[in-house]
């Protein structure tokens, strides 16, 4: 090991903060230390009553002990703990109460913390000076108040012994320093890490937040999917009549540009709940559910895609969430049965007062070749809103039609 390798400790950034942590232990240890001295005064008074020394005694190691098993506590312990130590620690589970293993293990940890800090600040306090007197006296500093005293089996006289204490002093106390910061980085995982309870609700977060990131990348993959089959169909429409049918032309190219529209609102809104933080989200249009289908299916007529539409029911009394997934299975039903299909689509809406019941039928252009009703990333978005919801589904060719057959349970909203 080289001079450089063992004095880097002594000098390193980390050491220099893991140190600070450790004088934070002390400063915290300093009321505690405050009421033991004024205690042992008190019991030292024989003029004060012993039993109201005692009450106040047990008062007061109450009022100590309850700032240990409090959460705060554990946050701000954990808050030092990643800046001050580099421990990668996990912030505690919001709404999350630790149980007494984590709060016993969270007391243990600031009890550790105090005591160690209030070892290293008298450590400071009494070595440090010293080592520095003994260091200066060298350079004829301070030297009349060396030279009277008598350090053990040194005495003001031997300048040259009390330097090299000196320098040893500060080069214990760095690796002191250095080694307890390393000790209390080792330690923090096991007494600050998250419990049990707290790795499952961690867990059941993440899990909550890759199903809304995988929702929103359907909405977006449909209403985007849906937006470019209708701007493509309608465009290849309004090339065909381009010189005969100006009329179709306009209202082909007012099609598109609804469209390309809603698809913006759906890609802005997706980047909105996406965005960091949320801040300056833009204002974004809802999201559409079966209230907005008269609009989806005249969108899709427009395109010349014949659709026959019946629905029966109040589209007010279907909750949000079956709503908005129903829209989106007759969006993506839509789309593919004008990239695929042939003739016209038949939809079918029955509102029940316990379920959503939906169909849509269209004849199929080619045979269907390979495992039949598996389909693409649109459809596994279908099958995965009806698995969410606790539905059934029926998607693949019927004869030389194709069906998608969904029925989604709710509660009825009144």
């Amino acid at each position: 090991m080289t001079l450089r390798a063992a004095l880097a400790p002594l000098v390193a950034g980390t050491t220099w903060r893991r140190g600070v942590f450790l004088l934070l232990g002390g400063v915290l240890a300093l009321p505690y230390g405050l009421l033991a001295a004024v205690f042992a005064q008190m019991l030292a008074d024989s003029a004060i009553p012993r039993p109201l020394v005692y009450v106040l005694l047990v008062i007061a190691v109450l009022i100590a002990v309850v700032p240990l098993l409090l959460d705060g506590s554990r946050a701000l312990e954990i808050a030092a703990a990643r800046a001050l130590l580099g421990v990668d620690l996990p912030e505690p589970a919001p709404g999350h109460h630790g149980d007494r293993e984590t709060r016993l293990r969270s007391a243990l940890w600031i009890v550790t913390h105090l005591v160690v800090g209030a070892l290293v600040m008298l450590a400071l306090f009494s070595a440090l000076p010293m080592a520095l007197a003994f260091i200066a006296q060298q350079f004829g500093i301070g030297a009349e108040l060396t030279s009277r005293q008598r350090y053990g089996p040194l005495d003001g006289q031997d300048s040259g012994w009390l330097t090299v204490t000196g320098v040893l002093l500060l080069v214990g106390l760095g690796y002191a320093v250095a080694g307890l910061g390393a000790l209390a980085g080792s330690m923090a995982p096991a007494l600050l890490g998250p419990a049990q309870a707290e790795r499952i609700a961690a867990l059941e977060a993440q899990a909550n937040r890759l199903a809304e990131r995988n929702r929103l990348a359907r909405e977006l993959h449909d209403s985007v999917g849906h937006a470019l089959t209708v701007a493509t169909l309608q465009a290849g429409a309004a090339r065909e009549v381009l010189d005969t049918d100006p009329e179709f032309v306009r209202r082909a190219l007012t099609a598109i540009e609804d469209v390309g529209r809603t698809a913006m609102h759906d890609l802005d809104h997706v980047l909105g709940l996406l965005r960091e933080g949320g801040r300056d989200r833009p204002a974004v249009a809802r999201q559409r559910t079966l209230a907005d289908l008269d609009r989806l299916v005249t969108d899709a007529r427009a395109a010349g895609l014949a659709v026959h539409a019946r629905r029966a029911g109040d589209p007010a009394r279907v909750p949000a969430v079956v709503s908005r997934e129903g829209y989106r299975i007759v969006q993506e039903g839509l789309t593919n049965a004008a990239r695929h299909g042939h003739g016209p689509v038949t939809i079918r809406l029955d509102l029940h007062p316990d379920a959503l019941e939906l169909e849509l039928v269209n004849a199929l252009r080619h045979p269907v070749r390979g495992q039949p009703g598996r389909g693409g990333r649109g459809l596994d978005g279908i099958r995965e809103r009806v698995l969410l919801l606790g539905g059934r589904l029926t998607v693949g060719p019927d004869g030389d039609r194709w069906l998608i057959r969904a029925r989604l349970p709710y509660e009825e909203t009144r």
